[in-house]
């Protein structure tokens, strides 16, 4: 039997010819069919091809959320390409890096990112520069070769197993790393995902999750074109424009992270906003808060959490509605073809309910290692082929899985491990904080000492005294925060996750 083709450009080419009419796509006020989208896809491939794209060759997107980059990405899959989105938040020389370890052919990238590639052309292997809404100085234009080109007759053969896309992860620590995701990962996840929460071909998404995030691309996004839904798409996240456009376009699922959803309830339009037409929010990226997913119930609209990851295309885990409130704070269960256990810092199997350990996944949506890096490759998968997280977390007795931080976040103080994500959520209840990050930091008397880094909400104060007070209602005494930091925003990623790296530094002891 001739295994099914699950390609990127193959299914989403079979979605359109069955739904030409259907609406696809919709970005700033304009809104294309299936049928549409797939001509510009096939128009694409037939330029990539003309410029010298073959089967296998890397093909680089750069910009905010666009259509150009959907485009890209299905046009380099027609091709049998592999496509590269890159990080807008990046500097040169870390560009550079990656586009030089994916040796990009081809790089396409929209004007407000021109200057930064051009400012280190003569460092990229790039052999071809399409520029979206601007062209010369060495850049073709993309709307003058897609509308001038015409469709490519026939697709090249894909293999399940062959690289869809090299995703590189956010490299906090050390050099990125980019996960090589096959057609067959992007497909089983979201056959996985069909399984675990509905996604209906009425559907309207809201995409404003960065796409060259594994989340802002396959949460949601891929899963409503697989089945005719459409697509909203914002070029950034806005808590006010998500606001206005929910019921302008009768939105009913989006993704987000944590800070995403808890920015649009601070918003002023969101206690008198229309959001009837929300049938729930999927978050991922961090544990959300229980007073957040209290904020949004109270609205009528459940925030099911998941948890996942790059190099998992990205659904491990997910919590249906059902359990939405009876297994609070869980990251769910796993969906049905792929597999999670928790070991220990030895590597053996933890059994019993709620003992902590790493979390490891295996299944078809695992990746299949990072691009050049069998090193890593080898550190991150073992020989049975479980993936190795990072993450603590822990099943409770009925097999749902929680996630209590990252092993590298964890505190260690005392000799007590304190979780920085309990501590959070508790945290986030006092009226005077907005958002609260908990860190370790070198302490000479416990080894590390519980530090909280918060945003205070206008118009009110807040003492280290006034937080042990509050925090000592819910928490241990070794897990309160010894010191407090204030600050006027907490450094993220593109993908929302704060980045703790960074405050460590800048709040570490100086003697």
């Amino acid at each position: 039997m001739t295994a099914p083709d699950v390609s990127l450009g193959g299914w989403f080419a079979r979605r359109a010819v069955r739904s030409p009419n259907r609406r696809a796509l919709t970005f700033e006020g304009a809104t294309l069919t299936y049928g549409q989208v797939l001509d510009r896809v096939d128009r694409l491939a037939a330029v990539l091809r003309d410029g010298g794209v073959c089967h296998g060759d890397r093909v680089g997107f750069l910009g905010l959320n666009q259509p150009a980059f959907l485009e890209t990405m299905l046009a380099a899959s027609r091709l049998g390409a592999i496509f590269v989105p890159l990080n807008f938040r990046l500097t040169g020389p870390e560009l550079v890096f990656i586009v030089g370890d994916a040796g990009v052919h081809t790089l396409v990238v929209d004007e407000p990112h021109a200057a930064l590639i051009d400012s280190v052309r003569a460092q990229l292997p790039v052999r071809r520069h399409l520029g979206v809404d601007h062209e010369g100085g060495g850049w073709e234009g993309y709307e003058a070769l897609v509308a001038g080109t015409e469709p490519l007759e026939a697709a090249e053969d894909v293999d399940p197993e062959e690289v869809a896309l090299i995703m590189y992860t956010s490299g906090t620590t050390g050099r990125p790393k980019g996960a090589m995701l096959t057609h067959g990962n992007l497909w089983w996840n979201n056959t996985n995902a069909l399984h675990m929460f509905d996604t209906l071909e009425d559907d309207v998404t809201l995409v404003v999750a960065p796409l060259f995030h594994i989340g802002g691309l396959n949460v949601t996004t891929l899963i409503a074109w697989q089945k005719g839904a459409e697509v909203v798409l914002h070029r950034s996240f806005d808590p006010g424009a998500c606001l206005e456009d929910i019921p302008r376009y009768g939105v009913t699922t989006m993704f987000g992270v944590p800070a995403m959803f808890l920015f649009m309830s601070q918003h002023p339009g969101f206690d008198g906003g229309d959001l009837a037409s929300l049938r729930g929010l999927i978050c991922g990226g961090a544990p959300v808060p229980e007073p957040l997913m209290r904020r949004y119930d109270a609205r009528g609209i459940p925030i099911q959490q998941g948890y996942g990851l790059t190099e998992t295309a990205p659904s491990v885990s997910f919590l249906a509605p059902e359990f939405g409130l009876t297994k609070l704070g869980s990251a769910g269960q796993t969906p049905l073809f792929t597999d999670v256990r928790i070991v220990d810092e030895d590597g053996g199997a933890v059994t019993e309910p709620g003992e902590r350990g790493e979390v490891c996944v295996r299944g078809p949506n695992v990746m299949k290692g990072y691009w050049n890096r069998p090193d890593a490759t080898a550190a991150a998968i073992d020989d049975r082929g479980w993936f190795h997280t990072g993450d603590i977390g822990y099943l409770d007795e009925d097999g749902f899985l929680y996630i209590a931080d990252r092993v590298k976040d964890m505190v260690i103080s005392g000799g007590e491990n304190v979780y920085p994500a309990e501590v959070e959520s508790a945290l986030y209840e006092h009226p005077a904080i907005g958002e609260v990050a908990v860190i370790g930091l070198p302490d000479d008397r416990w080894g590390e000492a519980v530090v909280a880094v918060a945003v205070v909400k206008p118009d009110h104060t807040l003492t280290l005294d006034e937080l042990r007070d509050f925090g000592g209602r819910s928490l241990a005494r070794f897990k309160l925060p010894t010191r407090l930091e204030c600050t006027d925003v907490l450094p993220r990623n593109p993908a929302g996750k704060v980045l703790k790296f960074e405050l460590r530094e800048r709040y570490a002891p100086t003697s």
